[in-house]
């Protein structure tokens, strides 16, 4: 199968409401707001979205909330379908299905690990089996999960095995693996790259998708970031790149997945707090994390 996922595609945070309760409401300001700022898709129920963190039926109802949306504001759908137990993963595979996604995506599970690239792509066969065509990303990201496999051997069992295979969510160190994955003669997989504040190394690999946290609120500073490149402006691409990694890094100082969503505050767009356990902000942090965004000219250069 063929697919190839351009431009920003955003990791959305999952709305909540102060009792931490999912706010399905605010998912259709998220996505007018994505639109306006030129994110081209959406990541849905991922690490940005606190998967982990959800009841199935809260990521089910999440599904049907972007259903309905994604594609009204011309964004495309990718469902985070990962999950530890296999009832309930396909349960999400068949859901995603149902809702129109455009593609699906998974992390391996995180409690009992696969030990090796044929048993992740055996797990996946199992869960993918109620939409088999349905475009899938593996979604690697090592940090996270503590599966550390060969993601190119991966790939070329489950290119046998595994019908909808269109690529890999690239949230992985291993900068010289990407580099042989894309360097395959024309049958490279769509690798989408999955660190915010190195895009332009991705850009400068190969890859021509992304999928990102930090798009949610900046995602004009990354569009001048691909324009600049495939324009050949180098010392503008850099310079923006610098910026982003200046922004990572502010937010990360308070931790990153909290703090992000009080960014979203800040530029409009309330999308609650962090659930335990995240620890959330305080109105002081927000204050002081305000504050430092604004002394490296956030709001100047990231919103367009």
């Amino acid at each position: 199968m063929n697919m190839k996922l351009k431009g920003l595609t955003a990791a959305v945070h999952t709305p909540m409401h102060a009792d931490f309760s999912v706010n399905e409401s605010r998912v259709v300001d998220q996505a007018e707001h994505l639109a306006r700022a030129g994110a081209s898709g959406v990541f849905v129920t991922g690490t940005t979205g606190e998967c982990h963190s959800l009841t199935t039926d809260e990521r089910l109802k999440l599904f049907e909330a972007w259903g309905r949306v994604a594609h009204s504001n011309g964004l495309k759908f990718i469902a985070h379908v990962g999950h530890n137990n296999l009832p309930d993963a396909r349960a999400l595979v068949c859901a995603a299905a149902a809702n129109g996604a455009d593609a699906i995506s998974a992390m391996a599970p995180t409690f009992f690990k696969p030990a090796d690239a044929a048993a992740l792509c055996d797990w996946f066969v199992q869960m993918l089996a109620g939409a088999p065509e349905l475009p899938f990303y593996f979604y690697d990201i090592p940090a996270m999960t503590g599966v550390t496999i060969n993601t190119r051997e991966f790939v070329q069992r489950a290119a046998e095995q595994i019908p909808g295979l269109v690529g890999v969510k690239y949230t992985n160190p291993d900068r010289e693996q990407l580099r042989a994955m894309l360097n395959t003669n024309g049958r490279a997989p769509d690798m989408l790259f999955g660190c915010d504040e190195e895009l332009l190394e991705g850009l400068k690999i190969g890859c021509r998708g992304a999928v990102g946290s930090s798009y949610n609120f900046a995602s004009p500073l990354y569009r001048k970031i691909i324009a600049a490149f495939d324009e050949g402006v180098t010392e503008s691409a850099q310079r923006d790149q610098d910026r982003s990694a200046e922004m990572v890094r502010t937010i990360a100082k308070y931790g990153y997945n909290a703090a992000a969503k009080a960014v979203m505050g800040m530029v409009g767009i309330d999308c609650g707090p962090a659930r335990p356990p995240l620890r959330g902000l305080s109105p002081e942090n927000i204050n002081d994390l305000k504050r430092e965004l604004e002394a490296i000219g956030f709001f100047d250069w990231a919103l367009g």
